[in-house]
């Protein structure tokens, strides 16, 4: 395409070109007669249109990936499987003190000493192993349970995680911290039942903690009949972590409205049962017939007559 020699600013007597305006359909070729217009017609395709079947449906984000997801989801089952534990260490312990007493008067077969000292280390590794991995997924719970029921109240839990794994976690402060936690929710909720669970398991918490504690410093002693009776009171301490263990598995279940087996929690309504109504005032019936209606007798003619003669004499009186 050439280019005007004239400039584009030119006076129209220089200008060697002219604007022409047309309409808009100049260019639209002729119908032919008995044809619908273009914008009536239905429109055809050489091919199935493709447009927006080819797009995949968007994907919801990805959930953000807790810390400790797993062990969280797996807290019940861990609390079940340790109180399980702690009572084969305490049975084991139970093994060794009457293998202790029966080595009082007769000697013992090296291998029933190897087989009772072998229980005893194997259920005590595993029951400190599943103590701890309960109590890091029993503290992702919490956190769960803390943070759905302030989003319950409208407001933001106002402890971290890292506060709370601090308080669940650190020995000694451990025996105080998990308590208040537990109360927290509880009076933000006002269920009554769940105060009263978590104030029995704080009582049992700090029991077992003391009864640990006791159980550790016992192992020091010297004496040999020291030694045994430690054997004895190592299977009571297992025997009360065992306890806590499934209080623990109590409480975070009534949180949830459920019972110790996991079943739902049905709801139960007290009434007042009092003594039947006693009419105080007699009831009306309704009146009988004509028949069973109470016949009246006349009264005697003489006190008729009596009467009537007080009364003639009164008037003759006055």
């Amino acid at each position: 395409m050439l280019l005007s020699p004239a400039p584009i600013d030119a006076p129209a007597d220089r200008r060697n070109y002219r604007w022409v305006a047309r309409k808009p359909d100049h260019r639209t070729r002729a119908q032919p007669p008995g044809t619908p217009p273009a914008a009536a017609r239905t429109p055809r395709y050489a091919q199935m249109p493709r447009w927006g079947l080819i797009d995949s449906p968007p994907q919801n984000g990805a959930a953000p990936r807790r810390p400790l997801g797993r062990l969280t989801d797996s807290a019940t089952k861990l609390l079940a499987a340790t109180a399980a534990v702690f009572v084969l260490a305490a049975l084991a312990e139970l093994a060794r003190y009457a293998v202790l007493l029966r080595n009082r008067t007769r000697l013992i077969h090296p291998g029933v000493l190897f087989a009772s000292d072998a229980l005893v280390v194997l259920a005590g590794v595993f029951a400190l192993v599943f103590a701890l991995l309960a109590a890091i997924g029993t503290l992702g719970r919490l956190i769960e349970i803390r943070q759905a029921v302030y989003a319950e109240a409208g407001q933001r839990d106002p402890r971290s995680p890292r506060v709370l794994a601090f308080g669940c976690l650190v020995p000694v402060v451990n025996l105080l911290w998990p308590g208040i936690f537990l109360t927290e929710v509880a009076a933000l909720r006002g269920d009554p039942r769940s105060r009263r669970a978590i104030r029995i398991w704080w009582a049992a918490w700090v029991v077992g903690g003391g009864v640990a504690l006791a159980a550790l410093l016992w192992r020091n002693a010297d004496s040999l009949q020291v030694k045994a009776d430690g054997v004895l009171f190592t299977a009571f301490a297992d025997a009360i972590a065992a306890v806590v263990a499934l209080l623990t598995l109590w409480v975070l279940r009534t949180i949830d409205g459920r019972d110790l087996l996991g079943r739902s929690r049905s709801a139960r309504r007290w009434l007042i049962a009092v003594d039947p109504a006693v009419p105080v005032i007699e009831p009306v019936h309704p009146g009988g017939t004509a028949d069973s209606a109470p016949q009246t007798t006349a009264a005697p003619a003489h006190e008729n007559n009596g009467a009537g003669d007080r009364e003639q004499e009164e008037v003759m009186a006055k």
